[in-house]
């Protein structure tokens, strides 16, 4: 990707593409993202959230939001060289709906049912901005921490059945589209 010019409000539009990742409506996330926009973390998540622009990036929201209700990032700093745009920011919520990981190839990988449990972990989010819109994200997340909050690591041979059964329910779910 060639460079572009740094817009004033580049970390700002960061900053609020992930309140609207936690709260926003597709209208709010297609004003951050460029229509080509891509997200380098999809290729564990779900299908629709697979392609390119907001809509993919809205997927993504909702996908979060099933899996945790209460979600919050705090950012703790935020930075631009050139084009990037880095967010450093603590993620909180409570994990009440179940959290489906898939695999590349589109399938139900595993699914963590709810635990019920709060958390809080870091992240660092990567933006590479485009004409005052983000055109590509990546992230780098604690996703250790996460597991140990919400008592995915180690689990419990009872919690292992619960994830095996959610695994099963979201295969003939998908079976059934």
């Amino acid at each position: 990707m060639t460079a572009t010019t740094p817009h004033t409000g580049d970390k700002d539009v960061c900053i609020r593409s992930l309140d609207a990742m936690a709260t926003g409506t597709r209208d709010e996330i297609a004003e951050l993202h460029s229509a080509d926009a891509y997200n380098r973390e999809s290729a564990h998540e779900p299908p629709a959230t697979r392609g390119r622009g907001p809509d993919a990036f809205y997927a993504t929201a909702l996908w979060l939001r099933e899996a945790y209700s209460d979600l919050h990032w705090e950012v703790d700093e935020a930075v631009q060289e050139g084009d990037v745009v880095v967010v450093h920011a603590t993620m909180t919520g409570r994990h009440t709906g179940p959290f489906t990981a898939y695999a590349e190839d589109e399938s139900v990988k595993m699914v963590f049912p709810p635990t019920g449990r709060a958390f809080s972990v870091t992240q660092t989010h990567w933006f590479r901005m485009k004409d005052g819109q983000i055109a590509e994200h990546w992230a780098n997340r604690d996703d250790r921490t996460l597991g140990e909050q919400l008592g995915w690591t180690p689990p419990s041979p009872a919690y292992l059945a619960r994830m095996l059964l959610a695994k099963r329910r979201a295969r003939s779910e998908k079976v059934r589209r």
